[in-house]
């Protein structure tokens, strides 16, 4: 892969609490046309988006992180319950993709997130996801249509499952 010369390869990739003030960066984030494409969901209005980021930062259940890399917001990852499963979840930034940030951070929220087995659901053509989970020891383990929904348009998913 060709870098980008005004893209260090060398960053610290760190993950924190997410605070109020990010929130407006991860709504934009969520927005952009071709992640959306990429993580096949439907982007939500502000109203949706703030009611469901207030939802998850109340909820003991969740452990939600905001992204840094060399201090900048780039993203979120999660762990969260989903249909009984232990799940995990993340967003990064399109202009951060292909750095190696989204598998740097699973890798610190695995150190903090001790559950197993831990999931995770993925478009099947989401390459780029499934070698963040699978660099960090998640197996594929099935296949599926997930139907539409409100949140997810109907596609073939990845179920990865780290034991």
């Amino acid at each position: 892969m060709t870098r980008n010369p005004e893209r260090p390869t060398e960053f610290t990739v760190r993950l924190r609490l997410v605070a109020n003030d990010d929130l407006p960066t991860l709504y934009l984030n969520q927005l952009d046309p071709d992640a959306v494409r990429m993580a096949v969901v439907n982007p939500r209005d502000a109203h949706s988006f703030d009611a469901h980021w207030a939802g998850i930062l109340e909820d003991i259940t969740v452990t939600a992180r905001a992204i840094l890399a060399d201090e900048v917001v780039v993203g979120c990852i999660s762990s969260f319950l989903a249909d009984g499963q232990c799940s995990v979840g993340y967003w990064i930034a399109k202009e951060h993709w292909g750095r190696g940030i989204a598998t740097r951070a699973l890798a610190l929220l695995l150190q903090e997130v001790k559950t197993r087995p831990l999931y995770a659901r993925v478009a099947s053509h989401n390459m780029g996801s499934i070698r963040v989970l699978t660099r960090n020891g998640f197996t594929i383990k099935s296949y599926r249509m997930a139907p539409a929904n409100d949140r997810y348009p109907a596609c073939e998913e990845a179920l990865l499952e780290l034991e």
